[in-house]
């Protein structure tokens, strides 16, 4: 079960404020007396702190005999402060822009009411490991490693045109109404989905018929559940979570720009884009690397696509990433 911790009125970078402000969490396992075996897991696209329970327990990568782990749910995921769980003067359509940065900075006010000193290992995949680079660059004595898995520091162009694809999708359902909607706009919701799942497989995926090895009978079935999934999401949360995707960027004026934040960062990271990503590529990760002091590229060998990051998909990728987080908290 997860539990809230309360920001009460929280200013927010650009400008506005979340009144009466959430941030839903969970913890496993205890913190040690100098308060520095913390592992954090900030949540991803669509995701919950519950969505990293595969990596969690006795045997498994994270083991909370061993350590604190904390998995944090980001703003507009439902759960944390969202469109659909707000204060009515900022419910629905009319939540405010929520950055990256917001969340790492509220995140950072919940660790130190835990008695947090300092983060073993930050690890976050899609949306998580955006938040991951965002910890790296905003509090780096704090860090000791991070491992952005199909990820980056910052949304491409061509990561900001899919996500403008998928949100068109949802937003021609008329129902949607500029997101005053009294009723779920469906067909915008089952367009979304349908839409998405082209982008979250690779080429081989479909083309090997990999589908089956994670639960598929055909592509139509693939298509008919993401359609499904997605009907039963609020359509606001949606647009607020990629809204924060979208305007993701590590590289201030203030930082040095791109290249000048991400020279700051202190941390250990292991770089982990997937081998077959379509929206956050190898190639982007291989830039990032080459701007980070104690940065190690090590491409996640999968042909799931972007999906081969997600905890507990397969046994092969579960298996590449826990040999990574082997290296980050014990190497």
């Amino acid at each position: 079960m997860h539990k809230d911790f309360a920001l009460g009125r929280f200013g927010l970078v650009s400008g506005p404020d979340l009144p009466d402000a959430r941030l839903a969490y969970r913890t496993y396992g205890s913190l040690n007396a100098a308060g520095d075996n913390c592992i954090l897991l900030p949540s991803y696209y669509t995701g919950t702190h519950a969505s990293y329970e595969p990596w969690i327990g006795k045997g498994r990568a994270l083991d909370p005999d061993r350590w604190f782990i904390v998995a944090v749910n980001m703003f507009g995921n439902g759960l944390s402060s969202s469109p659909s769980r707000a204060d009515p003067e900022i419910r629905g359509a009319a939540f405010p822009s929520v950055t990256i940065a917001d969340n790492v900075i509220a995140q950072h006010r919940l660790l130190t009411d835990l008695g947090v000193r300092h983060i073993r290992m930050i690890a976050g995949w899609s949306m998580g490991a955006l938040q991951a680079y965002e910890w790296a660059v905003r509090y780096p004595g704090m860090v000791s490693g991070i491992l952005p898995i199909a990820g980056a520091a910052r949304c491409s162009p061509h990561n900001f045109v899919f996500l403008e694809g998928v949100k068109a999708a949802l937003r021609a359902d008329p129902g949607f109404d500029d997101g005053r909607y009294t009723v779920p706009p469906v067909r915008g919701l089952r367009a979304f989905g349908t839409v998405y799942a082209g982008w979250a497989y690779s080429q081989d995926f479909f083309r090997n018929g990999s589908y089956r090895d994670v639960g598929y009978r055909s592509v139509n079935h693939l298509i008919d559940d993401w359609a499904a999934d997605h009907e039963d999401m609020d359509a606001n949360n949606l647009l607020a979570m990629l809204d924060t995707w979208q305007r993701a960027d590590v590289g201030t004026a203030e930082r040095g720009g791109f290249e000048g934040a991400l020279g700051q960062i202190q941390a250990r990271c292991i770089v982990m884009p997937s081998t077959t990503d379509l929206y956050f590529p190898a190639a982007d990760s291989r830039i990032e690397v080459n701007l980070i002091p104690y940065a190690e590229l090590r491409p996640l060998e999968s042909n799931l696509g972007h999906i081969a990051g997600r905890p507990g998909i397969r046994g092969a990728e579960t298996e590449q990433i826990g040999e990574a987080m082997h290296l980050l908290l014990d190497g």
